[in-house]
């Protein structure tokens, strides 16, 4: 008998530990969800159809001479999964009263095509609206000439009227990280062009990584020679990766399925650290695969989150310790470190994602309750530091917590939305119907 009872109250209290954990989570994406409002009502205050809110002077800067309302764009399907209707609503009429592709100005096709171009696709297939899609199919074709240089990998920046290009000194995270966005459209209008062009320029990157594997961090799309041979996984890198492995997911080519196989070998191979303060990625010249610098930093920390959808999930979880321990240094995470030595490189925070877009898949796919945790030490971090009266501000330094007037649009898409998915219900969000692009929007295989 005493056993029996023993065995009810064993139940009950494993039960009573399970309905406080889950009411503590949902009570963390509430809170997260009050934050993006608190944010996105001190945008509308300030800084409404205008590209980004300055949260410290209540003003606004826009990226070019005119606004491509960049920060509603990002924020639209945040709103969605948030389930803010009214807000989503009228955001989607600023959008559609506001935004206009045909402008003299030369644009950086890759952060257009991350954060609009993504942002309309996801837009389109979320709420269903056409005009989404008219609006990304105008602005896929006006980044199209960037493509049409002699190797076929897209240069810099384009006129999004003259089809003009310039900068042929690009990178591989700028010349890799089209191909979920332009393969969706081609999807979605029935236009291979985009799909094809895209799926090019990546496989002549591919094609000119060294022979033991590795890519550098600029090249000459004009002559195809590298300029700058360092290897690693950081900025002008990182999604290069991140979008090889992620088109196989959405499409299903297994032509990317081959080009990851056979470059994540080689990052585990020469970019991979172990030391003393954990597990890490470095730096290493792309032909002798000598290690160059022991730096890592905010950028690197997606790792964890994309070798989950590797399904390398033991390296991921030792990688994410390491992503925690940088964030727990000064209580925020700093841009870089010197992971040997544990040195500060370079001070600032500019509200970046990736850390909590790791724990978010690592919760995912472990059920660990101490990624939660990890989470919500991060968040609360945000608060503290970062908050403002209207918005939150970047860091000028993660020692003093001094802020700076700055919060780019990611921030809403991005930052927030991987903390309110990883504290939400799981059904938010199908982990298996849509590949998050590297601005975090939604994409799914929903052709026509």
């Amino acid at each position: 008998m005493k056993t029996y009872i023993g065995v009810i109250f064993l139940s009950l209290l494993i039960f009573g530990c399970e309905k406080n954990h889950k009411s503590e989570k949902e009570a963390m994406a509430e809170q997260v969800k009050a934050e993006f409002r608190h944010t996105w009502n001190g945008y509308k205050q300030y800084a409404w159809g205008e590209d980004e809110l300055l949260p410290l002077s209540g003003s606004y800067r826009n990226w070019y001479d005119t606004s491509f309302v960049m920060t509603p764009v990002d924020a639209f399907d945040t709103m969605l999964l948030m389930g803010m209707e009214e807000e989503a609503e009228e955001t989607k009429e600023l959008i559609f009263e506001s935004l206009n592709f045909d402008q003299d100005i030369f644009v950086q096709v890759f952060e257009v095509n991350i954060r609009l171009l993504g942002g309309l696709l996801s837009a389109y297939q979320m709420d269903g609206d056409e005009r989404f899609l008219t609006l990304a199919e105008d602005l896929g074709n006006r980044l199209l000439p960037a493509f049409d240089s002699p190797t076929g990998m897209p240069y810099v920046r384009v006129n999004l009227r003259t089809g003009e290009t310039e900068w042929p000194v690009n990178n591989p995270a700028e010349i890799g990280t089209l191909m979920l966005e332009f393969g969706s459209l081609s999807k979605l209008t029935g236009n291979p062009e985009f799909y094809t062009k895209a799926k090019n320029a990546v496989q002549a990157l591919f094609n000119k990584r060294s022979e033991i594997g590795l890519v550098g961090t600029t090249i000459d799309v004009e002559t195809g020679e590298w300029q700058n041979t360092e290897s690693h996984i950081s900025g002008r890198i990182d999604s290069y990766y991140e979008y090889l492995l992620k088109s196989w997911l959405l499409f299903e080519d297994k032509d990317f399925l081959t080009m990851w196989e056979a470059s994540i070998p080689a990052v585990n191979t020469y970019l991979l650290d172990r030391v003393e303060s954990g597990t890490w990625y470095g730096y290493a010249d792309m032909y002798t695969g000598e290690r160059t610098r022991t730096h890592y930093g905010a950028l690197d920390a997606f790792m964890p989150g994309l070798l989950v959808l590797a399904d390398q999930i033991e390296l991921a979880k030792e990688l994410q310790e390491s992503n925690f321990k940088m964030w727990q240094l000064t209580g925020i995470e700093p841009e870089a470190i010197d992971y040997v030595n544990m040195e500060i490189l370079s001070d600032a925070y500019f509200l970046r994602p990736e850390n909590l877009e790791s724990a978010y898949y690592l919760y995912g796919a472990t059920g660990d309750a101490k990624y939660l945790e990890m989470g919500k030490v991060m968040f609360q971090s945000l608060i503290e530091y970062c908050k403002t009266d209207i918005g939150y501000a970047e860091l000028e330094d993660v020692r003093t917590k001094e802020q700076k007037d700055a919060m780019q649009s990611f921030f809403l898409a991005e930052t927030l939305k991987y903390a309110y998915l990883l504290f939400a219900e799981e059904n938010v969000l199908d982990p298996d119907k849509y590949v998050l692009n590297t601005e975090a929007h939604p994409l799914t295989k929903t052709w026509p």
